[in-house]
């Protein structure tokens, strides 16, 4: 039998300016006690963040325990209901007006994550509390390339009113690496997927940029002598996962490009900047980019704003023409209340399509990235009509390796009350990255 000197996990295709990392193969793993060595290491945690609440009738299961029905919201889960659980009964306290007012959305957005209280302010003066995934960063970011993706389909604000007075910075970011320092997600793919595997656009403005994609057209190219000569070097088995992962970037950057040639088409002053012209298919490239991160390494910890909490986003594509803010504000008007039910719905679509993807991407002998990971799945409002934080919508999907226990339905507090970063504390646990105290945590949350 033919052998191999064993790969380094950090190995990476190079061609001028590229620095593309690779998935898992055989050849990283050359015996048993190194196989259990990185399952232990390549945990995943990720954050997801859908707006304005949702309809809690038809989101909430009836039932509690391993044989509940999904709801008419989460149906389309359905093909990967043994690989998420549904927990009841969190909330957020801090995202209430506890004396200062009006601003639910802002509030919403930013407690979300940190559990905290947002200072007031539409000025510079702002101030919340760290993110429960930049806890995380401070203490495994340095083993990877990115030390935490931060993905958007919202062009970040950093600064102006937003809210009853609150800054925007609280409304368009999940992520807070300190108190007063937001980790702004982005909202291209194409500088996504630089930031992940290249290096010669870095300092360069669109313009330039614009110009050496046209003149080096893919990355791919300049990796592919390496790509040849590391093959011949690779088992049959690895030969076949690179030639996969090869043909699913290369896919990838066809979306971005089709995405750019339409932007090119437009008249100066409309141009998307290579985002897609569809919601669907922007957030499908976002989660897209975030599992080939995670396929490669490229980073252990990401979040994604779907849209930011008060967003009036309409829904044509789904047959929904009001925005959704203002349908948010339903006064129980049935008509509009079945428009919320449709996006509630499209919204669970799109997590469903990343799940699938994640279940079907090996991991090396951990089983699939799924397998690895816990992605958290929520909203900071319930029912925004009412702009109630209690009995949020909250799903936890992955095993985390083998330390999450999916496929049930779990209420945790009758009165909704229970604060979500209790959560993030056993997540935290769990990912080997224990924390003291997270926001207004009061410990542990058992049986997740």
């Amino acid at each position: 039998m033919r052998r191999f000197e064993p790969l380094s996990r950090r190995t990476f295709l190079r061609g001028m300016g590229t620095a593309m990392a690779l998935p898992s193969l055989e050849a990283m793993l050359p015996t048993q006690a190194a196989a259990k060595e990185a399952v232990k290491a390549t945990k995943r945690m990720a954050f997801i963040y859908a707006p304005n609440g949702v309809i809690v009738d038809k989101w909430r299961p009836s039932k509690t325990g391993r044989d509940y029905a999904l709801s008419q919201t989460l149906e389309p889960l359905k093909e990967v209901k043994d690989h998420f659980q549904v927990i009841s009964g969190l909330g957020h306290d801090k995202a209430n007006h506890n004396g200062d007012g009006g601003g639910d959305h802002a509030r919403a957005n930013a407690t979300f994550l940190t559990g905290a209280q947002a200072r007031k302010t539409s000025g510079a003066d702002i101030r919340i509390g760290i993110s429960v995934d930049q806890m995380a960063a401070q203490k495994v970011g340095s083993n990877t390339k990115i030390p935490s993706l931060e993905l958007s389909c919202d062009r970040a604000r950093l600064s102006g009113n937003c809210d009853s007075g609150y800054s925007c910075a609280y409304q368009f970011n999940l992520s807070w690496a300190s108190a007063s320092t937001p980790m702004a997600g982005e909202a291209n793919p194409r500088l996504v997927f630089e930031r992940m595997f290249e290096d010669r656009f870095a300092g360069l403005d669109d313009t330039k940029r614009a110009q050496h994609i046209r003149y080096h057209r893919s990355i791919l190219d300049l990796a592919m002598d390496d790509a040849k000569s590391m093959s011949r070097k690779l088992g049959r088995n690895d030969q076949r996962k690179l030639d996969e992962y090869m043909t699913a970037v290369r896919e990838l950057e066809k979306r971005i490009q089709h995405a750019e040639t339409l932007r090119d088409t437009l008249p100066a002053g409309k141009k998307p900047s290579g985002i897609p012209g569809s919601y669907k298919d922007h957030i499908r490239l976002m989660f897209d980019l975030m599992l080939l991160s995670f396929q490669t390494d490229t980073t252990r910890i990401s979040t994604f704003l779907l849209a930011h909490d008060g967003s009036n986003r309409s829904f044509r594509e789904i047959g929904v023409s009001g925005g959704h803010h203002g349908l948010s504000h339903h006064k129980d008007e049935a008509s509009k209340i079945k428009d919320l039910e449709k996006i509630d719905r499209f919204y669970i679509e799109q997590f469903a399509y990343f799940l699938k993807r994640l279940k079907t991407t090996p991991d090396g002998p951990a089983g699939s990235l799924l397998d690895q990971s816990m992605i958290v799945y929520g909203s900071g409002l319930s029912d925004a009509n009412r702009h109630r934080h209690n009995r949020l919508p909250v799903l936890l999907a992955g095993r985390g390796g083998g330390s999450l226990n999916p496929g049930h339905h779990i209420d945790v507090d009758d009165t909704g009350d229970t604060p979500m970063t209790n959560l993030y504390m056993s997540m935290l646990d769990k990912f080997g990255t224990p924390m003291p105290r997270i926001g207004d945590s009061t410990g542990l949350l058992k049986h997740v």
